[in-house]
């Protein structure tokens, strides 16, 4: 089981739920950090809170991931302030819980670039490096939403049906080489998501994000290559193996219907 300790570990959207859990649970495990968001006060508040409360160290690093040159800048300021990266959480995201036309098409062009191509190129950037020293990984925050179409999430859902396919191809494209890249699928979580994505889903089971970050690290020491957090949410991924994809597709349809804004 990997240690996390004197690791260095590079969390982007760490400002709030999932991410900001990763921040505190690696530094429960002496893990240091760099954390990274557009939120400069809130990571400046949480690199804090974490130095007094633990002994690591975290860097903040203040930047949008959703524009295309970040990830690069995001490269190079690792480089110049001489940090290695053991481990990347490409944690950062939104959706949308709309109906597809009540949206502008660039906010789904903003959504693709941070939930895609942002993730993609950090772990181009990173990845040399960790197969150099043959250890380290990376976690890449998919959702349950990759395992089925999601009417009125359609671009969100599809957005992390890349992430899935893309975390287990290099899984098994790297599986010789000494590294964990796994997928986080975690369904309804308590974070900001539902504010964004302007929906209410207290109809739906919801977990803490303690706890999905919890499962996580425990999936990814055992080397996982995705784990669906949540006994509910290993249920409903497991359907489409069981009944047509035209009923599943019916049957998000109408449980979506519930919180849509159209």
């Amino acid at each position: 089981m990997e240690n996390f300790s004197g690791k260095t570990i590079l969390i982007t959207g760490a400002s709030s739920g999932i991410g900001r859990s990763f921040a505190y649970q690696c530094a429960e495990k002496w893990a240091n950090l760099i954390i990274v968001s557009r939120k400069e006060s809130v990571l400046l508040e949480i690199a804090k809170d974490i130095q007094s409360k633990y002994s690591v160290t975290v860097d903040v690093i203040v930047w949008d991931i959703s524009k295309i040159d970040t990830p690069q800048m995001i490269f190079d300021e690792v480089e110049k302030r001489g940090l290695s990266v053991d481990i990347l959480i490409n944690n950062a995201g939104f959706g949308k819980w709309v109906s597809f036309l009540s949206q502008e098409v660039a906010i789904y062009q903003n959504m693709i670039q941070l939930n895609i191509a942002s993730l993609v190129t950090l772990t181009h950037l990173f990845l040399p490096k960790m197969l150099e020293k043959k250890a380290g990984g990376v976690i890449n925050l998919a959702s349950i939403a990759a395992f089925f179409p999601c009417p009125y999430i359609s671009v969100y859902g599809a957005t992390k049906a890349f992430v899935l396919s893309f975390t287990e191809a290099l899984a098994a494209e790297y599986s010789e080489s000494g590294l964990t890249i796994m997928a986080l699928c975690p369904g309804n979580t308590e974070t900001g998501f539902q504010k964004t994505a302007e929906v209410d889903l207290k109809w739906e089971p919801v977990q803490s994000a303690d706890e999905v970050v919890k499962n996580a690290l425990r999936a990814y020491q055992n080397k996982k290559i995705f784990i669906v957090s949540g006994w509910s949410n290993k249920i409903l991924t497991s359907l489409p193996r069981f009944f047509p994809r035209s009923l599943i597709l019916k049957i998000v349809k109408k449980s979506s219907e519930k919180s849509v804004q159209k």
